[in-house]
């Protein structure tokens, strides 16, 4: 198959396999009240499917340096199905949401880093590879919009559990198109080597901005996207509050529009990396997207559509230098120990991205509660300090400068 093709395929696969992915944080305002959950609680529930990868992603990640990277997402696609369909038929509250959250994240560890490699394993070591990282991991954003989209309108029209539900049905599906689609491939790893031994990776100054970078900016995008729907709905209450009519537009459509253009903005990041410098183009993005994030939750009060201008604005910054990010690691490690790589810089991103929503939802209730737009506006400074201080660290020490 034509590079173009594996890509065109792998990419269509990712979107897929993330059907349910934004389900539970889309679904968020309505499952506090079914549940009675507070905002710590409703944080504690969106983390503990980063947990589950967190806890999944070496493992599951690390084992395609050794096993065919088809297997592990096939296998990884039906843990994620069956957890999405054990919370439409079982989920009722903090503990059994939290479990069911827990395996989900869990499911998605095996085929998010995996079909990476799957990915980048049967493209030549180019510029191609660079841009087949970039354009895999910027329709992340194209398959959580997709999924909010789909989560909000089958709830709306059938029910929150239909929206699980039926979610599943796309980790089934991706699971199917990558074990029919890509050719079996059987790895050779590195000499000496052993599972889980991730010291080759973080011994290598040359990768780890990446990794750690990588962490950065998923605390900053995880915890935001897994308040930005709530956070939309209490800018739209504060309004009627104040005597203005309802806003012509859901904040579940709000947040899928501004997730659209994540994947342009992370393309685009990635070809102006190959440019002008990766290093540069990092911390310049992540200087800006966290400037923006600090002040997005003080501007509840703003116009609607100055709002909404300044929420996609803020998702395009902090989608800016993810795809530079990957590719970055992706494309400057011993193929041999790909898959250990991933598995840190996932593992790492995906920690942050459980610690960021239960902090978020801490700060949120300890600042006043999620009726005062003082509380809103700190929990989102919790997520964009971290951006700042980490394009500062960059700027003073950047990696080795070579080639993009």
């Amino acid at each position: 198959m034509k590079p173009w093709r594996v890509i065109a395929w792998m990419c269509a696969a990712h979107v897929t396999s993330m059907a349910g992915f934004s389900t539970y944080a889309t679904l968020l305002p309505r499952l506090q009240d079914e549940w009675g959950l507070n905002n710590s609680q409703a944080g504690f529930i969106s983390g503990a499917f980063f947990a589950g990868y967190m806890a999944a992603v070496p493992l599951l990640t690390s084992l395609t340096d050794r096993v065919d990277a088809r297997r592990v997402y096939l296998v990884s696609s039906a843990v994620a199905a069956a957890a999405l369909a054990g919370m439409a038929l079982f989920a009722n509250g903090l503990l059994s949401a939290s479990l069911l959250q827990l395996c989900a994240g869990a499911g998605i560890a095996g085929t998010y880093m995996p079909g990476l490699r799957a990915l980048t394993d049967n493209v030549p070591a180019t510029g191609a590879q660079s841009r087949a990282v970039s354009f895999y991991t910027a329709v992340f954003g194209l398959g959580t919009s997709l999924s909010i989209l789909l989560s909000g309108w089958i709830a709306d029209t059938m029910g929150f559990r239909w929206a699980f539900g039926l979610g599943a049905i796309g980790p089934l599906a991706a699971g199917l198109m990558v074990a029919l689609g890509l050719p079996p491939r059987k790895p050779t790893p590195l000499h000496g080597t052993r599972m889980l031994d991730f010291r080759p990776v973080l011994n290598s100054r040359e990768v780890r901005p990446y990794i750690f970078g990588y962490a950065v900016h998923c605390w900053e995008l995880f915890g935001s996207r897994s308040w930005l729907v709530a956070f939309i709905v209490f800018a739209q209450d504060l309004r009627i509050a104040e005597g203005a009519a309802p806003a012509a537009w859901s904040a579940v459509a709000i947040a899928a529009i501004a997730n659209l253009f994540g994947p342009a903005a992370s393309i685009g990041g990635n070809e102006l990396a190959m440019r002008h410098g990766r290093e540069r183009l990092i911390w310049m993005a992540m200087l800006a997207s966290g400037a923006l994030t600090c002040t997005l939750g003080f501007a509840a009060a703003l116009p609607p559509y100055a709002l909404v201008g300044l929420v996609i604005m803020h998702m395009g910054l902090v989608m800016g230098d993810s795809s530079a990010l990957t590719a970055g690691l992706v494309t400057r490690i011993d193929e041999r120990i790909r898959g250990a790589a991933m598995a840190v810089h996932s593992m790492l991103g995906f920690g942050a991205g459980f610690f960021a929503p239960l902090v978020f939802g801490a700060v949120l209730d300890l600042a006043g509660g999620n009726s005062s737009p003082f509380a809103w506006g700190l929990a989102f400074m919790s997520l964009g300090a971290g951006a700042i201080a980490m394009a500062w660290a960059i700027r003073l020490r950047a990696a080795p400068g070579t080639p993009p």
